[in-house]
């Protein structure tokens, strides 16, 4: 008996001690299983300088409701891909068609 090694109380892995800054690959920049891998991403390209929209129109909610969260909320130019200029002129325009009830404020309760 003395020859076997311990075994933690999960079931059969060896018991293994961490140090005191090591997190078990969980949490940021703790690396996981795929710590390794790099995803390729696409880079995100604004949709109004693609189909060469100039002007953001407050009326054409069709357009400004893919910007929207259901939430309500204006979402961020790091998840949409829209160029500064253009997510300036859409909130602008977000902004404007709420005020005058084209779009509501807030999502579903």
């Amino acid at each position: 008996m003395a020859d076997e090694q311990q075994t933690s109380s999960t079931g059969g892995a060896p018991a293994q001690s961490r140090g005191p800054g090591d997190r078990g690959g969980r949490g940021p920049g703790g690396g996981g299983r795929d710590a390794g891998r790099k995803y390729f991403r696409r880079k995100k390209v604004c949709k109004f300088c693609v189909e060469k929209i100039d002007s953001v129109d407050y009326k054409d909610t069709r357009l400004l409701g893919q910007f929207v969260a259901e939430s309500g909320k204006i979402v961020p130019r790091r998840l949409t891909g829209v160029c500064t200029p253009h997510q300036r002129r859409l909130t602008a325009a977000i902004k404007q068609a709420r005020n005058i009830a084209l779009l509501p404020f807030s999502g579903r309760h």
